[in-house]
């Protein structure tokens, strides 16, 4: 069984599918060694680690690409990738699934902001038409190689037209073929309910838990109750390595040495055992150039 093929499985069960985000493939190995089912590739996430700077659109299709090519390497678990607004119109939008797809995408997120697009939690968004969004979706349909490829469609409508407005557009991303619906940001409890009422029966839908954002954060189980299939923590690992950034560098500026944070650390021995060193090594042992031995001289 393919990923793509597992993960339209998983989301036909009625257990919420639980997907931490990620965004380098060390992330991604750390996710599957805790058994998670899937993972989720954050552009917000790249754009905080790799650049130190905010999700307002500054990641582009090849960094996430790149990103989602070493992961993808590394890891046999599912990946949902964030590809913003498909980085331009329709067009780009078949390349961007196109290469996505390749490098091992198993769910494609698009959104239906206009530039310059910004994080789902931020002020201040802009919207395409529905129109111009539905045709994006069905660009990728027509884009991808497999069926089992999924393509989520997401609205950032409630911000800006208020959420029956967002409710009528994510109606209108299913007609176009989403595979997938996120109606980013609902404001509270009755905003959330009333996404999976009106849209939860026929469609797997996404929440996202955003530490500090606009949306309640609320446990898997409650998640899984209101009828959502599918949650995830995009930032919340960048967030949790920050935090533990700046309690190992004070210690290290206060004493001058790692010792009194040594048993919050993996040491060398771990590290290369969690990475796979010595598989690594013996592999490349095979392919010793002693091994080929020839009679005469090179």
């Amino acid at each position: 069984m393919t990923n793509n093929t597992a993960l339209r499985n998983l989301l036909r069960r009625p257990e919420i599918l639980i997907a931490p985000g990620i965004y380098d493939a060390f992330g991604a190995l750390m996710v599957e060694r805790a058994g998670f089912p899937a993972a989720y590739i954050s552009g917000a996430s790249i754009a905080y680690t790799r650049f130190g700077r905010p999700d307002l659109g500054l990641v582009g299709m090849d960094e996430v690409a790149n990103v989602l090519s070493a992961i993808g390497e590394r890891v046999d678990v599912p990946l949902i990738v964030d590809a913003d607004t498909g980085y331009g119109n329709a067009l780009n939008v078949i390349r961007t699934v196109k290469l996505f797809e390749r490098n091992g995408a198993n769910v494609i997120q698009l959104e239906d902001q206009s530039l310059p697009k910004r994080c789902g939690h931020l002020a201040g968004k802009t919207l395409v038409s529905a129109a111009e969004m539905m045709g994006k979706i069905k660009a990728a349909r027509d884009a991808r190689t497999s069926v089992d490829t999924l393509i989520m469609a997401r609205t950032d409508a409630i911000a800006v037209e208020g959420l029956d407005a967002a409710l009528a557009r994510a109606e209108r991303y299913r007609e176009a073929g989403a595979d997938i619906l996120f109606v980013e940001a609902p404001r509270d409890v009755e905003e959330m309910r009333a996404v999976t009422a009106r849209l939860g029966d026929q469609t797997p839908l996404l929440a996202n838990m955003v530490e500090g954002g606009k949306t309640p954060i609320l446990p898997a189980a409650e998640l899984q109750e209101f009828g959502y299939s599918l949650v995830i923590f995009p930032g919340g690992l960048a967030r949790a390595v920050g935090h533990m950034m700046d309690r190992y560098l004070a210690s290290l500026r206060a004493h001058g040495d790692t010792a009194p944070f040594r048993g919050q650390m993996i040491d060398f021995d771990e590290m290369n055992t969690l990475i796979g060193t010595s598989d690594m090594l013996a592999n490349g042992a095979r392919y010793d150039a002693s091994n080929f031995k020839t009679d005469k001289q090179d």
